[in-house]
């Protein structure tokens, strides 16, 4: 195997974020074979996985497909996967990480499928080069991931290893923090670009405002990042790796520098004094911190610039009935907060409780599904006109979602 060889590559993602990451991954110039509800394919080699893997916002992995095969039981798993030559990827001197979903009704314990899966790597290493290589449960080297559906079976080498969306800015993560990916979608979704005005109420750690930064001025999400998988095979290029990131940072400091493009104000507010701090901290440990300004306040007291501009959320929609019960004066005072203050902006709220959304009281113009992990979320986009609910209700003879309310 080389790493010259073109192979099939998944790119992996959040369920619902596809259409968002095919876009990403065409823009960068790839032509897409495929694509499902949590991932997207294309051919490339091991240099265009590198260049997925420093430049992708909504991704999760990029998965090299090595072998596919039919597999009806973990003899033959052993037998196929030794096959593979992990002498021409592997060091011998290396250690390697092997993970898998399995869904057969051939074998029940997902763990003895990875072992028959490291057995076989191993085996063939001491074949071919008479060492074995380490084994573990930690992703921060050489990493080999298996589907096992029915009777096929796919093994890829994870080029990743930790996720893409593990960006290794967020130091200190508050609460449920929402996962940089999602965030990143989120930000892409609302049509940001740096050109106009964002605020940020309930920032928490600060993940929205980052990543908004991060995406205005075009800075390359891959470069807050020293560890992906692929450094850990043979087959890595380390000059094309420098160069990549080399014209990635030109890229970032053209549009980005401190002296250089600055987006319009982004804001961002927490009441926490201590979540600020911290999200202050991770903006920082980002590089975008002299991008954001950062407030300690009441979500309503929150700064609106004059103008237009983009106001996005990120309640918490509770779990338990005593705090969905605490939390509906909460979501009414959003609805509070839009009307008498943002008029003239965008305003997206995330949330996985529709029955909360409605005590926002606003007509939606779009409602767009999200996950937040296996929780199913809506992105409610509110058009917010100047003059009474009727009169912005009533301003537009396009098609709407009925009142939430």
């Amino acid at each position: 195997m080389k790493a010259t060889d073109k192979r099939t590559i998944l790119i992996t993602c959040g369920r619902g974020l596809s259409d968002l990451l095919r876009q990403e991954i065409e823009a960068l110039g790839f032509a897409v074979d495929s694509a499902h509800e949590t991932g997207v394919e294309i051919t490339g080699d091991l240099t265009d996985a590198m260049r997925l893997n420093l430049h992708l916002r909504t991704a999760f992995n990029v998965l090299v497909l090595l072998a596919r095969f039919e597999c009806r039981g973990p003899d033959p798993l052993y037998i196929q996967v030794g096959r593979i030559p992990w002498e021409d990827i592997l060091p011998t001197d290396g250690y390697v990480c092997v993970v898998g979903r399995i869904d057969t009704p051939t074998i029940k314990n997902t763990m003895y499928a990875n072992l028959k899966i490291k057995d076989a790597i191993a085996d063939r290493m001491v074949q071919k080069t008479g060492c074995r290589p380490d084994s573990g449960k930690d992703r921060n080297r050489a990493v080999v991931q298996a589907y096992w559906k029915g009777d096929q079976c796919w093994i890829y080498l994870n080029t990743s290893g930790r996720k893409i969306s593990d960006r290794q800015y967020r130091r200190i993560p508050c609460q449920a923090p929402l996962r940089e990916s999602l965030a990143a979608a989120i930000i892409l979704t609302a049509g940001y670009d740096g050109s106009e005005t964002l605020v940020c109420p309930m920032c928490g750690s600060g993940t929205l405002p980052i990543e908004a930064a991060l995406i205005a001025s075009r800075r390359v999400p891959g470069l807050l990042r020293t560890n992906f998988a692929f450094m850990h095979t043979t087959l890595y290029d380390e000059a094309a790796w420098q160069r990549m990131r080399a014209e990635a940072l030109r890229q970032s400091k053209k549009r980005g520098g401190k002296a250089g493009f600055r987006p319009a104000r982004i804001l961002a507010t927490d009441i926490d004094a201590s979540v600020v701090a911290a999200a202050q901290r991770n903006a920082q440990t980002a590089g975008v911190d002299h991008l954001i300004e950062f407030g300690v306040c009441d979500f309503a007291d929150t700064e609106i610039p004059e103008g237009k501009g983009i106001v996005v959320m990120n309640p918490e929609y509770g779990i338990r009935l005593g705090e969905i019960d605490a939390l509906k004066q909460t979501y009414q005072r959003i609805g509070d907060f839009l009307k008498q203050k943002c008029a003239g902006y965008t305003a997206f709220i995330f949330t996985g409780n529709p029955e909360l959304s409605k005590k926002i009281g606003l007509r939606t113009s779009r409602r767009i599904p999200f996950f937040n992990g296996d929780i199913e979320c809506r992105l409610l986009k509110y058009e917010l006109y100047s003059g009474t609910r009727k009169h912005y209700a009533d301003r537009s003879n396009a098609p709407t979602d009925p009142p939430d309310r």
